[in-house]
């Protein structure tokens, strides 16, 4: 085994890897930490783009009920996250702690798998709020000239030139414009309190309290525990992209600390910000017929502008929400290119010798930038020739999301959360039952996910309403075996633990 792949004993806490040691800059600060992971969930956001939908497919049961749902399984998987990272704080983060926690005869494999699950689910993560970003640009061109028509080759272009424009900022600017995060972190949770505020005090008239905490519609055709399920994938937004601040930990300053940390923060501050932010839009609904049928393609634009009763009101929401989504594109893309670079750097990929490297000036790998946007590209020429397969790829960005959380928390339970993988000193620690409830429910809600985010969502089914997320994980799977028999198997190697 090659001498960059062994960790000294987690007692240590140290990564004995010469590699990162010479080219990771530790020059992200704890705040900058916490901000960019905060930024990249910027959880009412995330629920903003989506509210809408969820209330048409469930009611408003199911998306503040399942608020609280997600808050508890989700939370377990970062509970479970902000113990390993306390101990093992490596750009690999979950594949890098499956390979660590895996018996010897299936390390490779396993967190190989894992890692390729966690980069699809960054990639689609991308595209995902790539697009988000591009739809809230044309809604506010539509509610300002309703003569203007979009046509998807109009998308298109946005959603390019959005993704070029933040892979720049990450290139070139970056690393001298950290401010961006701390400056959009206020800016968000501010305009969160303005948006929440306002729309409480105009709105009028307001829903009735017993329609908003009681009503639940069901017109899917499934029973009423499946149609819960499958609607579940809105509110699970609020925590797209939990594992963020995990693969920076090279580049921060006291990872083991910090990291843990900007997980609990935004679990913590997500669920408040999103819990409060459903239940007070649903409130504010005056015409739902209105809200599902809206021109500017935007339901949120239209709550805003019901309650407000003030397009100007709602258009200043929505630039406040187009800031969330640009600076969240960018600390994805940052994001997902750290966690290419690290599985290039194990030879993971092929042309990992590109990949790998950190420019010496600039000091991102920008290569790992590149391939990743590159990717991305190739995902939104998909959506000229069918949007219903692009809405397939993002769709399975949560539920990778959650595998690769699962990987490390199976083996955990494997291992019985033995002190050689969990050592009694570590900085974040889930005292008696808590870690292993939590490592638990981590494995429950990937298999969860798995089994219901691939459900067609209404009954039955046509070739327009069939989800092809299966599909999509499908090719990503036949992908991944290729690249694993031509380069992988061969030369993959995960870090691995040796005895003192």
């Amino acid at each position: 085994m090659d001498s960059t792949n062994i960790m000294k004993s987690p007692a240590d806490n140290v990564l004995f890897r010469s590699s990162m040691e010479r080219e990771a800059v530790h020059d992200i600060g704890p705040l900058e930490t916490i901000c960019i992971g905060w930024n990249i969930c910027n959880s009412w956001a995330g629920v903003a783009g989506t509210l809408a939908l969820t209330i048409a497919l469930g009611g408003s049961v199911t998306p503040i009920y399942g608020a609280i749902v997600c808050f508890v399984m989700v939370g377990c998987s970062g509970l479970t996250m902000a113990e390993l990272v306390s101990i093992y704080p490596t750009a690999g983060g979950q594949y890098h702690w499956t390979s660590i926690l895996s018996p010897d005869k299936c390390s490779r494999i396993l967190s190989y798998a894992c890692g390729f699950a966690n980069i699809f689910a960054w990639i689609a993560g991308t595209s995902g709020v790539a697009i988000l970003t591009t739809q809230a640009i044309l809604a506010m061109v539509i509610f300002h000239q309703p003569d203007y028509v979009p046509e998807d080759w109009h998308y298109f272009l946005v959603f390019q030139g959005v993704n070029i424009l933040a892979c720049i900022h990450n290139i070139f600017t970056f690393k001298r414009t950290l401010w961006i995060n701390d400056a959009s972190f206020v800016l968000t949770l501010s305009g969160f309190f303005i948006i929440f505020v306002t729309c409480l005090a105009r709105a009028s008239p307001k829903q009735p309290s017993q329609l908003v905490w009681t009503n639940f519609i069901n017109d899917s055709g499934w029973p009423d525990g499946i149609s819960f399920l499958t609607g579940l994938i809105s509110p699970n937004y609020m925590y797209a992209g939990l594992d963020g601040a995990i693969h920076l930990c090279e580049e921060c300053q006291n990872p083991q600390s910090v990291v843990p940390k900007a997980i609990l923060s935004t679990i913590s501050i997500g669920f408040v910000t999103s819990f409060v932010f459903t239940v007070s839009m649903i409130y504010c609904i005056v015409d739902f017929d209105a809200v599902i049928n809206t021109p500017t393609g935007f339901p949120i634009y239209e709550i805003w502008h019901q309650a407000t009763r003030s397009g100007t009101a709602a258009t200043v929401f929505m630039a406040i929400l187009l800031v969330a989504a640009f600076v969240a594109l960018s600390a994805i893309q940052q994001t997902a290119s750290r966690l290419t670079w690290s599985f290039a750097r194990d030879n993971a990929l092929i042309g990992s010798k590109f990949v790998c490297r950190i420019h010496p000036e600039l000091g991102v790998p920008i290569w790992g930038l590149l391939v990743n946007n590159a990717v991305v590209f190739i995902i939104g020429c998909i959506y000229l020739g069918s949007s219903t397969a692009f809405n397939a790829f993002i769709g399975t960005g949560l539920i990778l999301q959650q595998l690769s959380y699962a990987f490390p928390a199976a083996l955990l339970l494997y291992r019985r959360r033995a002190v050689n993988v969990l050592p009694r000193k570590r900085l974040f620690k889930l005292y008696g039952p808590l870690g292993w409830i939590a490592n638990i429910l981590t494995v429950i809600f990937a298999i969860t996910v798995l089994v219901f985010y691939n459900f067609p969502v209404i009954l039955p089914v046509t070739g327009s309403n069939m989800n092809y997320t299966s599909a999509v994980l499908g090719t990503m799977a036949i992908f991944t075996a290729i690249n694993w028999f031509i380069h992988g198997k061969g030369l993959y190697h995960g870090p691995r633990l040796v005895e003192e």
